[in-house]
This record gives structure tokens, C-alpha cells and sequence, in this order.
């Protein structure tokens, strides 16, 4: 008999048993990744604020790779909606193994900081920075309690180098850097590994708008040493690698995916 030939094989990326919460799971990278984990044999939780229908879709694709989805409407911003969001993740499947930050807002429109109003400012903030600490405060209370888990914060390269024009977005992001950092030395104890993908540009929707005109997506790609744009899928897998026992010696990491268009160790 050849050693393993009658082996089950398995995948190498495994997260059967496990409940992965992704935010912004309706579009884009977050719907990249929910199918991504669902296909590794986790159940998903994703939350929507307005598109209800994309939710639904979202759930029902899950669903046909033959795992649950909850879907919760909620605005992540706001304290009672989280609440309520992870009180119903946790009512339904009483755990919560994982946790990705993925949801955020960017303008397309060019703002200098003397033009900024309070009001863009403020929207950014809580929507990409105090909605994490609305998320994580709460699920690391489950997780302490279940022994351990992992949390993917998805930052951005302007968090790294900053981004003129767009100083509000870059400093959200910057901040969830360190806000990764911080509770990865504050968690280990507990078990719970932070970690962070800071992607650069992505074809999703929040770019479509940029792409749209062709001499500014070519001088993107152009700018990019792989000359390409990641797509959603290139984003997700690094975020299910860091969330798979493949990792589980990485805490307090910044997972750069943007094909070498900034380089910083």
C-alpha cells in the first residue's frame, strides 16, 4: 500500500466549526471574503446598512455552498446597532471565532484639509475608526470567554505613507494600524491574534468611479510595479490565510497586498 494513498484529503486552509463575523459582507472585498470562508466550511455573519438585496444574495450564495449566513442590519457606527448585531450572531450560532473589520467609506472627490467640513471628518472617523472599536470591544469579551479567536482589521496603504487630499481617510486608517498593534500585544494572553491587510488600490465599487476614466486607471497601473489591480478574491485570500491555523504565530502583523506599489517592512 503507498503510504496515504487512501488518506481524506483535506484542505489545507480548514475552518470547519468555525463562526467568522465580516463586515461589510454584502460587496466588494467583504463578499470576496465571506465566500472564501464559507468554501474553507465556516458559517458567516455579515451585516448591511442600506443594501438589503445585496445582503440577501450574499446569503443566499452562501447558503448554496452549504453553509448558514445571518445577515443584520446595522449601522456600525452607532453603539446599539453592534449590539444588537453580535447579540444576534452570538443567540444564533453561540460563538464567535473570527472577526474581519472589513467595512470603511473613501471619497473619490479630493478634499484639502482647509476645505474639510467637520462633518466629513466626523462621518469618517466613525465609520472606518470608532465602528472597530465598537465591533472589537464586544467580540473580544466572547472570545475571552471561548478561549481565543482572530481578528483582521483591513486598513490601507494610505494608513502607511498617507494620502493628500484624503488626510481624514489616512488617518482612520493609520489609526486602525495601531489599534491592531496595541490589542495584539493587549490579547495574546487571551489567545486572540489582531492582525491587519492593508491593500492599495482594489476593483471594487468604491473605485469604480476612478477607474471609469481610462487615462487614470492606466496611470494607476502604470504606477504599480506588477502592473496590475488586485481584485477582491487577491485581497480575501490573505484574509482567510490570516485567519487559518497557518497563522498562528502572527499577531500584530500589516499584510500588505497592493503589488509592490509601497514597499515598508
Amino acid at each position: 500500500m503507498v503510504p496515504g494513498r487512501n488518506k481524506k484529503k483535506h484542505n489545507m486552509i480548514d475552518l470547519s466549526g468555525k463562526v467568522s463575523v465580516i463586515t461589510g459582507g454584502s460587496r466588494g472585498i467583504g463578499a470576496a471574503t465571506a465566500i472564501m470562508f464559507a468554501k474553507a466550511g465556516s458559517d458567516i455573519a455579515i451585516n448591511y446598512n442600506v443594501r438589503k438585496d445585496a445582503a440577501h444574495e450574499m446569503e443566499q450564495n452562501i447558503k448554496n455552498i452549504g453553509k448558514t449566513c445571518i445577515t443584520v442590519q446595522a449601522n456600525l457606527a452607532v453603539s446599539s446597532d453592534v449590539e444588537r448585531f453580535l447579540n444576534n450572531v452570538f443567540d444564533r450560532f453561540n460563538r464567535i471565532d473570527v472577526l474581519v473589520n472589513n467595512h470603511g467609506i473613501w471619497n473619490e472627490d479630493d478634499i484639502p484639509i482647509t476645505k474639510m467640513t467637520e462633518e466629513a471628518w466626523d462621518e469618517m472617523i466613525n465609520v472606518n475608526l470608532k465602528s472597530c472599536y465598537l465591533l472589537t470591544r464586544k467580540v473580544v469579551k466572547i472570545m475571552q470567554q471561548q478561549g481565543g479567536g482572530k481578528i483582521i482589521n483591513l486598513s490601507s496603504t494610505a494608513g502607511q505613507r498617507g494620502e493628500a487630499y484624503h488626510s481624514h481617510y489616512a488617518a482612520t486608517k493609520g489609526a486602525v494600524i495601531s489599534f491592531t498593534k496595541s490589542l495584539a500585544a493587549e490579547l495574546a494572553g487571551d489567545n486572540i491574534l489582531v492582525n491587519a491587510v492593508a491593500p492599495g488600490w482594489v476593483d471594487t465599487d468604491m473605485c469604480a468611479g476612478v477607474f471609469s476614466n481610462p487615462k487614470m486607471k492606466q496611470k494607476i497601473i502604470d504606477s504599480i510595479p506588477l502592473k496590475q489591480i488586485p481584485s477582491p478574491e487577491d485581497i480575501a485570500g490573505p484574509v482567510l490565510f490570516l485567519a487559518s491555523d497557518l497563522a498562528r504565530h502572527i499577531t500584530g502583523e500589516i499584510l500588505n497586498v497592493n503589488s509592490g506599489s509601497v514597499l515598508c517592512g
